[in-house]
């Protein structure tokens, strides 16, 4: 139980403050445990980082697979597993994700692994099944669509490209997902995709 707590704080700071910006001192204070007892469960930081990284992306992955079970309409489906996505990450307010990336490079590698293996079987899926209800366009090449999706997710979380202050996270994922179905949908998809965007804007 207390290895499950001390991976649970220590992913909320990490996602809140950064992997590189959270101390093993910082957690033990925050926790009111000392460091021995972190260190009983976890043999360095960088084990810590690891489990914490692989644990929320179980957990994630277990949640998209959730939203895709719902038999959702496929546009919606995208909109929910965004939101999904997004409340889990905490918005990125910290650029996590940079910070992986440049201090633990060989983590973020068998992550973003991990990631495109889930995320491009959700796409294709999700494709097939947009193809087959006649929103999205018949002649798809799903194989690069997929990969298009993973490329263009990944590159607007690139800080230099994308700066926060100019493109708040949020505002950056809506318009990359409304992007990506405008290239895709058939007049109908667009009609659900309008229908959506907005009851959001609401």
């Amino acid at each position: 139980m207390i290895k499950e707590n001390i991976l649970h704080k220590a992913t909320d700071l990490f996602l809140n403050l950064g992997f590189k910006s959270v101390t093993m001192d910082d957690l033990a204070n925050e926790m009111g445990i000392s460091k021995k007892t972190i260190y009983s469960h976890f043999e360095n930081k960088t084990q810590l980082v690891e489990e914490c990284t692989l644990n929320l992306f179980c957990s994630i992955s277990q949640g998209i697979d959730h939203i895709c079970s719902l038999g959702k309409n496929p546009i919606e489906e995208l909109y929910e597993i965004k939101k999904f996505v997004m409340l889990h990450l905490k918005d990125e307010r910290s650029s996590p994700q940079y910070q992986l990336q440049k201090y633990y490079p060989q983590i973020h590698h068998t992550l973003r692994n991990k990631q495109f293996e889930v995320m491009r079987a959700c796409i294709i899926e999700n494709l097939k099944k947009g193809i087959k209800r006649g929103i999205y366009r018949e002649n798809l090449n799903i194989e690069f669509v997929s990969r298009i999706y993973f490329a263009g997710v990944t590159s607007i979380k690139d800080h230099t490209l994308f700066p926060a202050e100019k493109f708040p996270v949020t505002d950056l994922m809506d318009d990359y997902l409304e992007y990506h179905l405008r290239g895709i949908v058939t007049p109908k998809g667009r009609q659900i995709l309008n229908e959506i965007i907005n009851s959001n804007h609401e």
